[in-house]
């Protein structure tokens, strides 16, 4: 394994262009960026670091009174055992909550991930580059000050993280021979790995770029200086040794292995078989396909102490406007001798209180389009109030089931919609197929049977078929 990671960080470090660390920043030409561009960073990264900061705190008292709870429990059982496994603990819980906001140093100096480190380095690039802020350069303090207190904070949380990662699993073992505390343990593994889904969300919130920012970043990019300035300073050279090397030269990946070598080394070690090779590639490609599955079940994971025992829930750690889907359909309904062609146009918001399932309210607009090709009038048919449910079944089937009120008849007016013997109600169960349209959009065809329909007068068809989409 260490040999195909060795050749995956050479095909890395060869794909990025690095400078001699004396290299001076020669402007090539006049930009102007976006007058937003540093206030949107400062916004954001101010955002960012108190949802951080509410976090942390909040994952840090959770855990102190669990243990707090924890040890009164086992009090009752071995004071000297409670005393000696929790009051260091919780005292170490109370120090890292007083200690959030001083400056950390040390380990995990990129907790920002690569976006923060970009933002970083393009802090420090505009810094050196006094021509393109010109008057800003107060905003560009701020916004640099913004951005180094929110790396402080992911790095804060970084280590919190790894606190309660290892204080959890000592509490496993301490605790291993004592009956009755496995619901608390399981607890504390519950906030231990919501808390760093939790802060994963916020990377994600935090390398979501607006339309300022996305502007500047391509405005920069043309500026060969700046792609030089994040080439030399970026955490990859650093990872690499590469700050100040020559772009020509490989003193500093020696002991890194080429994809060559690597292959070399396989062909010696197997032959000329083509029995033995053959049977290497299948090897890797199922392990290729369980790592790949694995990561597709646990895609945010870092660590592999932070695997839960338990089944989460991925919506959980999701903001409320986060779990909102917003969405329509049409329904289409031939003529009949009491109503005419109609089109049922809804729209509807729903919440995903799973991530199999979601529940919404709708409303929709009956539009009459006549009897025929030969009569077509458009006329206000009636109006509806929806409720849904939705919980998937298998695959890209969902069952799909809710009740509603429908205005029948036709109106001119919205006065005409307190009669309220015009009104009929449904209550539709079916199965609902989904399908993907782009990365933002997708479609549903939705066939659904209305157990009221033979009660209403006059009848309506017991079978609803409606196309609709989700964003």
């Amino acid at each position: 394994m260490n040999i195909f990671l060795l050749a995956a960080f050479t095909g890395l470090s060869n794909s990025i262009q690095f400078v001699p660390a004396d290299s001076t920043i020669k402007m090539d030409s006049v930009i102007s960026l976006p007058d937003r561009y540093l206030s949107q960073v400062k916004r954001k990264s101010d955002k960012v670091q108190a949802q951080v900061d509410k976090r942390t705190v909040q994952a840090l008292n959770r855990f102190a009174r669990q243990e707090k709870k924890m040890q009164a429990k086992l009090m009752k059982v071995d004071s000297t055992a409670a005393k000696r496994i929790f009051t260091k603990s919780i005292d170490s819980l109370n120090n890292l909550k007083e200690g959030m906001g001083r400056k950390v140093t040390g380990i995990n100096s990129n907790a920002g991930g690569a976006y923060l480190d970009t933002l970083q380095n393009s802090m420090k690039f505009l810094q050196e580059s006094k021509s393109i802020i010109g008057s800003e350069s107060s905003k560009l303090a701020n916004a640099t000050k913004s951005v180094d207190d929110l790396q402080n904070s992911l790095q804060q949380a970084e280590q919190v993280k790894a606190y309660l990662r290892e204080q959890r699993q000592q509490l496993k073992e301490q605790l291993s021979n004592y009956n009755g505390f496995g619901k608390e343990l399981t607890n504390l593994n519950k906030e231990a790995y919501y808390y760093g889904q939790q802060l994963n969300e916020y990377k994600t919130t935090l390398s979501d770029r607006k339309k300022a920012e996305e502007k500047a970043v391509k405005l920069l990019k043309t500026l060969p200086a700046y792609n030089n300035f994040i080439s030399q300073h970026s955490q990859y050279a650093s990872l690499f040794n590469l700050v100040g090397a020559s772009s020509t030269s490989t003193a500093s990946l020696a002991g890194l292995q080429t994809r060559s070598q690597v292959e070399s080394i396989i062909s010696q070690r197997l032959g000329n078989d083509p029995g033995a090779q053959q049977a290497v590639s299948q090897q890797l490609a199922q392990a290729k396909s369980q790592l790949n599955e694995l990561k597709d079940k646990y895609s945010n994971l870092d660590n592999v102490g932070d695997m839960p025992d338990f089944k989460p829930n991925p919506m959980k750690t999701k903001r409320f406007l986060q779990r909102l889907e917003f969405g329509g359909n049409l329904q289409f309904q031939k003529n009949t001798s009491y109503y005419p062609t109609t089109t049922d146009i809804a729209g509807q918001v729903g919440y995903k209180f799973h991530k199999n399932g979601s529940a919404g309210v709708g409303i929709s607009y009956k539009l009459g389009m006549g009897s025929g090709w030969n009569h077509i009038a458009f006329t206000h048919q009636g109006i509806g109030l929806r409720s849904y449910a939705d919980w998937k079944l298998k695959g890209t089937f969902f069952v799909n089931g809710g009740f509603e009120e429908n205005y029948v008849s036709s109106f001119t007016n919205v006065s005409q919609l307190g009669n309220i013997s015009s009104w009929q109600g449904s209550a539709l169960l079916g199965i609902s197929k989904k399908y993907k349209i782009n990365a933002k959009l997708k479609g549903n065809l939705m066939v659904l049977y209305d157990f009221l329909a033979n009660r209403n007068f006059p009848a309506t068809s017991s079978i609803k078929v409606r196309i609709g989409y989700t964003m």
